[in-house]
């Protein structure tokens, strides 16, 4: 499923950048520059990669499902399962939902059910829980740390760029006719690397950080329902219980 305000807002803040440039009689053949997008876009990529291991790198090409493609999750889906989950623990005993693991789509909500089954301590089950969720976050935050990082440097390469491209136009004052070329890298290589980092990698970011949020509510609610069924409390309660903890974490 498609993330249409991602894909809106990435659409709006380029057709706002080409818009700007025909409305003030520009063409958009002059904020094209092969020369500035090679110097902006390779270098902030050389300098995010030298930045962090090629891991990190990787996990965060894959993050762009997450901002383009996913959908937030289903905490009112996860509420029914687990009151399901909980009235099946009422009527037949705590052991009858290992019938239904396989059918639990949501990973965290399978292993903590299976946890609990397996006999689990609430006081164990929660602290591995909490461990699992500890580590999930520092991962996602390693990850949001590239897109920071390269949002970072995207300025200071375009910087870079402008000034290569003065260097440029300084070599070349006896012949006219090659300054235009070299002024145009000079400023569209900072229009390149401030519009990357503004408009395209910080956001990306904040995106991935409001995301992370939404999960990591999601899954501590999780443990407070399957802690619930695990102390028997009565499936009505721990709905309202479970339904708090998402809002107050809103």
């Amino acid at each position: 499923m498609m993330d249409r305000a991602s894909i809106i807002g990435i659409a709006l803040g380029l057709a706002a950048i080409a818009g700007g440039t025909v409305l003030e009689g520009g063409k958009l053949d002059s904020i094209l520059q092969p020369t500035a997008a090679v110097i902006v876009f390779g270098g902030t990529l050389g300098a995010t990669l030298l930045s962090f291991p090629f891991r990190d790198i990787a996990a965060a090409v894959r993050s762009l499902r997450q901002v383009f493609l996913s959908a937030a999750p289903d905490h009112d889906g996860v509420i029914r399962d687990i009151v399901r989950y909980a009235n099946i623990a009422r009527r037949s005993g705590f052991v009858a939902l290992d019938a239904e693991l396989p059918r639990v789509a949501d990973r965290f909500l399978r292993k903590a059910l299976r946890l609990a089954i397996d006999g689990m301590s609430a006081r164990m089950l929660r602290e591995t829980v909490e461990q699992d969720m500890y580590t999930y976050e520092q991962e996602q935050k390693r990850t949001i740390r590239v897109y920071e990082t390269a949002g970072g440097f995207a300025p200071t390469i375009g910087i870079v760029g402008a000034v290569l491209g003065l260097i440029h136009v300084m070599e070349n004052l006896s012949e006219p006719s090659k300054l235009g070329a070299g002024i145009a890298v000079a400023f569209v290589a900072t229009v390149y690397g401030v519009a990357s980092a503004n408009l395209l990698l910080l956001p990306i970011a904040k995106k991935l950080t409001a995301r992370l949020g939404r999960e990591l509510a999601l899954r501590e609610m999780i443990v407070e329902g399957v802690l619930g069924i695990l102390s028997g409390i009565n499936p009505h309660y721990l709905e309202e219980r479970m339904r708090a903890c998402v809002e107050r974490k809103s």
